[in-house]
C-alpha cells in the first residue's frame, strides 16, 4: 500500500472502487483517525441514496476500515468490501 502516512486531505477528491464487483463507491468524503497515534483507521464514502442534495445522508454513508483498502493511486482507492 502506497503512502502509509498520508494526510487526511489526501484522501479528499479520490474515487473509491471496490476491487470485488467493481463497483464504484463514489468519492472519499472524510477520513477517521486513532488520535492517539495518528493513524488513519478508516475513510468514509457518502452513500447513496434518493434525499434531496444528499440531506440527512450521514446514516447510508459507507465506512471503509483501513485493512480493507488494497491501493492508493493518484486519482482512485482501491478496497475490497
Amino acid at each position: 500500500m502506497s503512502n502509509i502516512n498520508a494526510k487526511g486531505l489526501d484522501f479528499k477528491h479520490k474515487e473509491v472502487i471496490n476491487i470485488t464487483d467493481a463497483r464504484r463507491l463514489g468519492y472519499v468524503q472524510d477520513v477517521t483517525a486513532d488520535l492517539e497515534t495518528g493513524t488513519i483507521t478508516s475513510i468514509i464514502v457518502p452513500g447513496n441514496n434518493n434525499k434531496l442534495f444528499g440531506l440527512f445522508s450521514s446514516s447510508n454513508d459507507i465506512t471503509i476500515p483501513w485493512e480493507n483498502i488494497t491501493c492508493i493511486g493518484d486519482d482512485i482507492i482501491l478496497v475490497k468490501i
